[in-house]
């Protein structure tokens, strides 16, 4: 990357019509395989759930579900985020999750949350930088891939004083 040229990193929603790109991008990225009601919570979430276009190649993504917690709050958990390799360290990453977190404030939605393996450092760094703590840890969470464990990384969100 030349030193001072502009990057264009883009976002776009996830619809039908683009779910493979999706598909596409999780295959390569992540080391189990997601069932069809991972992309259906995937669409369903509207603006949580994005393609990251790198001067209009895909590269990357974030998908989110919305979940009820007891007494009718909503949360968020982030099933996925990811970027090819080659286009790791430009901000692609930083920009998509961004984009939930300041989905996160305006829809006063105070919890954000995943699950990262224990053994991803790159990861969980990658978190931390942006308030996300290791919350809990869960044993035996994946099948398949070793280690099976993994944490919980979550963030509360502040939320903007009601005027009274």
């Amino acid at each position: 990357m030349g030193a001072g040229r502009e990057v264009q990193i883009s976002l776009d929603e996830v619809r039908d019509k683009n779910l493979m790109q999706l598909k596409k991008l999780n295959t390569v990225l992540f080391p189990v395989r997601y069932n069809d009601k991972y992309y259906a919570d995937a669409l369903s979430s509207g603006e949580f759930t994005k393609l990251a276009y790198y001067s209009d190649i895909c590269v990357g993504a974030i998908a989110c579900r919305l979940e009820q917690k007891e007494g009718g709050a909503v949360r968020v958990y982030i099933m996925t985020l990811g970027v090819l390799a080659p286009y790791r360290g430009i901000g692609i990453g930083t920009k998509l999750l961004n984009h939930a977190l300041d989905l996160c404030s305006k829809q006063n939605i105070g919890e954000i949350y995943l699950h990262v393996q224990t053994n991803n450092e790159e990861a969980i760094n990658f978190y931390k930088k942006f308030g996300f703590e290791i919350t809990d840890t869960i044993h035996n969470y994946y099948t398949n891939i070793t280690p099976p464990d993994c944490y919980v990384l979550t963030k509360l969100i502040d939320q903007p004083q009601a005027k009274k």
